[in-house]
């Protein structure tokens, strides 16, 4: 019997290395930026020319496939996750990260079938490390199997968030708070990398033992998601209810007992869903 997810899995995996040849020889020149939502939302051409490549390529081997691209949904398409085939791709996960050159840029893209996700692919290009994972598979790095730490005890945690400006104040000091509360445990620390995906991918690897989130989008989780799951590692929502890759906020950890304190001790702030229609 013919295996088709792995054959999307396979294509999507040569698709990505091709998008990272892109983004490799676009930090050869300047990078044009322009802005999005505010004056820190960058995006780059190469964001914009490295989605085109991957959603064109795909589309031509898989045409009935459906997609979620962050710079499609930038330009109004819409975000909606159906039964159908769907592949949701960040082109450049930490396009400011790109911009200053500073080494953690993945493409990443997860594919879905029915809702769930059934592969995640996430290529820290500047590394030219390739993270993989297949539902009931396993994860792996540049092929050779990852676990999380398996880590239970935050006091002896390193922990990952990202530290951005929101516009409303009460936001931006509930997420200082969070970051206050999560190091005063103790912990062993917090360290905020600059993509989402690649912050999963360091968990999933035991490189860190937990990363939460509040205000990402689905394009920055898919990819990850599964990656950390298969490699032993939990996903929840922050509230410590189970992960919805809608919800635009997440807690993923190398054991359920970390994940559960960290949900605990963080608050949330309002930050919409990618399903919510404007």
């Amino acid at each position: 019997m013919v295996d088709s997810w792995q054959e999307c899995m396979d294509y999507c995996i040569s698709v990505t290395r091709e998008a990272g040849k892109v983004i490799h020889e676009a930090l050869k020149h300047d990078v044009s930026i322009m802005l999005k939502s505010s004056p820190v939302d960058l995006v780059t051409e190469t964001d914009q020319k490295v989605e085109a490549l991957i959603i064109s390529s795909i589309k031509q081997k898989f045409p009935s496939h459906s997609f979620i691209g962050e710079e499609s949904v930038a330009a109004g398409a819409p975000s909606i996750l159906t039964d159908n085939p769907t592949w949701i791709i960040d082109p450049i996960d930490g396009t400011t990260n790109f911009v200053h050159r500073f080494p953690f840029v993945a493409v990443s893209i997860g594919f879905a079938v029915n809702k769930e996700i059934e592969f995640g692919i996430v290529y820290s290009c500047i590394e030219d490390k390739m993270y993989t994972a297949r539902k009931g598979k396993g994860a792996f790095c540049n092929g050779i199997r990852i676990h999380v730490s398996g880590q239970e005890d935050i006091s002896n945690s390193l922990v990952l968030t990202e530290i951005g400006y929101k516009k409303d104040p009460e936001h931006f000091k509930t997420m200082m708070t969070n970051m206050q509360r999560i190091v005063s445990i103790p912990t062993h620390g917090i360290r905020s990398p600059g993509s989402a995906a690649v912050n999963m991918c360091l968990v999933a690897a035991g490189a860190a033992d937990a990363y939460y989130h509040i205000g990402i989008h689905c394009w920055d989780m898919a990819g990850g998601a599964i990656i950390v799951t298969e490699a032993g590692g939990v996903i929840i929502d922050i509230s410590g209810g189970p992960f919805d890759l809608m919800s635009r906020r997440l807690i993923t950890a190398s054991s359920r007992a970390l994940a559960e304190r960290i949900a605990k001790e963080i608050q949330p702030f309002p930050c919409g869903r990618d399903d919510e229609e404007d």
